[in-house]
């Protein structure tokens, strides 16, 4: 069982350069359209000062936590499964930039008896000038090594 004590805990924040190949490549594969998206002049004649992040890379950047704070919870992480996640922005990212992230653990909780336990994190992205960039929402759940076994 997680223990809900770990609301709260925040992990320490970590930088993550918003690398123009990378996004383009991002882009590509998300199918952005237009050429704003994976093609910095046009970008810049739009009045972009570079490639503007779509909604969902910050995810991805996020992912690169390098905080070992779900093991120290006892979560296996085999067993984990993606819930929830969500974005609230404030300015929109570009290529090139360097953003800061600071998550915490804003609640724990089970459902099904115990068979399903919930984390939900949030983190705050901030630019180089401490200003507010996005906060991203996150629930994972984590199944019971037992939920998967027949019963007698």
């Amino acid at each position: 069982m997680i223990d809900p004590s770990f609301v709260g805990t925040r992990s320490e924040p970590f930088t993550m350069d918003v690398e123009r190949g990378r996004l383009r490549m991002f882009n590509q594969v998300v199918e952005a359209s237009g050429p704003v998206f994976t093609d910095p002049a046009a970008a810049r004649r739009a009045g972009y000062p570079d490639l503007p992040v779509p909604a969902t890379f910050l995810f991805g950047l996020d992912l690169a936590d390098p905080s070992d704070l779900l093991a120290e919870m006892g979560v296996d992480l085999p067993l984990v499964l993606h819930v929830e996640q969500g974005f609230v922005y404030h300015r929109t990212a570009y290529a090139g930039e360097t953003l800061t992230f600071s998550p915490v653990i804003t609640d724990v909780y089970s459902r099904q008896g115990g068979a399903l336990e919930f984390v939900v994190r949030d983190t705050a992205v901030t630019g180089a000038d401490g200003g507010p960039v996005a906060d991203l929402h996150q629930v994972i759940a984590v199944r019971s090594p037992d939920s998967g076994k027949e019963r007698p």
